[in-house]
């Protein structure tokens, strides 16, 4: 399926896990993918497996946690492509397991910062772009654990929650325009993020990443019709 020539993709946490296999994949369909992480040498590394598919990248490397340095974005964009057709949000920062009554300060506020936040940022300096777009298409990566808390998890989980009730809340907003808004639940992938939470498990039965790309490229698509939903893969 291809998205035909171009189309720009905003990857967020590419440089590795879900993030870098949904960048390859829309390359992969013909989409030129700008690709944000924090770290330089993963997003080389995304960005050599991009060219190995004869595809092509752009590096952006940032922080999300950094919040205004997100606001530039979307002008700079423009300015570089004149467009923004897709927007793919896979960054998480997981925190760490605990009670609630301890988890500390500047845990809380990069966890915040980084799964919520972050979100409102890039709807705030993607949405003109994406709503400008004549297929905009827009894919938050969420998790099981909103529906389904678990002890320890109260970091992860509420800002996954807050962040997902933020873009359902988006997506009704510009449900009458061309724009497609979703959420993707990759399920259990073996990722980073996973084996800080599960050190001990057994990571050769997990899916990869690889293994949802193509799903969650699926909901970047022009044909798109899906609005508004929590897709699993």
């Amino acid at each position: 399926m291809a998205d035909g020539p171009g189309r720009v993709a905003l990857v967020t946490g590419a440089s590795r896990g879900i993030g870098a296999a949904a960048a390859i994949e829309l390359a992969r369909r013909g989409v030129h993918v700008v690709i944000t992480a924090r770290t330089q040498g993963g997003l080389e590394e995304t960005d050599d497996a991009i060219r190995a598919e004869s595809g092509a990248a752009t590096l952006l490397p940032m922080d999300l946690a950094d919040g205004p340095a997100l606001d530039p974005v979307g002008p700079s964009l423009f300015e570089r492509f004149g467009r923004l057709d897709i927007l793919v949000h896979c960054a998480g920062a997981l925190g760490r397991l605990t009670p609630a009554p301890h988890i500390l300060p500047k845990d809380w506020d990069t966890v915040v910062a980084v799964n919520l936040s972050s979100a409102w940022r890039l709807i705030r300096t993607c949405g003109p772009l994406l709503l400008a777009a004549p297929a905009g298409r827009a894919v938050f990566v969420t998790t099981g654990v909103v529906s389904a808390p678990r002890a320890y998890w109260g970091a992860y989980g509420a800002t996954k929650a807050g962040m997902q009730h933020l873009v359902t809340s988006w997506a009704q907003e510009v449900a009458t325009t061309p724009l497609r808004v979703n959420l993707f639940d990759p399920g259990i992938v073996a990722t980073k993020l996973r084996a800080e939470a599960m050190p001990g498990e057994d990571r050769s039965k997990l899916a990869k990443p690889g293994d949802v790309a193509g799903p969650l490229a699926d909901l970047c698509d022009p044909a798109l019709t899906l609005h508004g939903q929590v897709v699993g893969r």
